[in-house]
């Protein structure tokens, strides 16, 4: 597991995405990507960060910016989750967790002293050459995406 940082490079990937689709980064370049890894669809944090950032997605779009949300849920559970919650974010599906692990977001977590495997909450904005230029890591919910979305502006607007 290594662990992506600001300034490196990206690692590439393709994913099948909701609605049948696939994402592969390297074809995103020319174009900031912000992308979301969170544990599990349809959960209250993960709901709230996703609709936050379906809400801010024509914000994001006026500066370039592709916005995308990686879990380990299927395909078929993010079709669920966006038609239930009308999200408009594209949503990534790494089933077999290579992705998830490559950035270093698939960890061993505990809850109640219990220990498993999950997603560390992150958010990366990459920018037009694939490097990742803002990182946040163990992500609280509340406020983070207007948070993503000032920095964006910073960066990009």
């Amino acid at each position: 597991m290594s662990k992506v940082s600001e300034g490196d490079i990206a690692p590439d990937f393709t994913l099948p995405t909701d609605g049948g689709g696939s994402f592969t980064l390297s074809e995103m370049i020319g174009s900031p990507v912000i992308l979301f890894f969170y544990p599990k669809d349809d959960t209250s944090g993960c709901t709230t960060e996703a609709i936050g950032f379906s809400e801010h997605l024509d914000a994001f779009k006026k500066l370039g910016c592709n916005v995308a949300g990686m879990s380990p849920d299927p395909v078929k559970k993010h079709d669920k989750f966006i038609a239930k919650h009308e999200l408009t974010t594209t949503l990534i599906s790494d089933e077999k967790k290579t992705t998830l692990d490559a950035y270093g977001v698939w960890i061993e977590k505990s809850m109640y002293g219990r220990k498993y495997m999950g997603v560390n909450r992150t958010t990366l904005i990459i920018d037009a050459e694939g490097k990742v230029a803002k990182a946040w890591v163990k992500v609280k919910v509340p406020g983070h995406v207007d948070e993503v979305l000032a920095t964006a502006q910073e960066f990009f607007g």
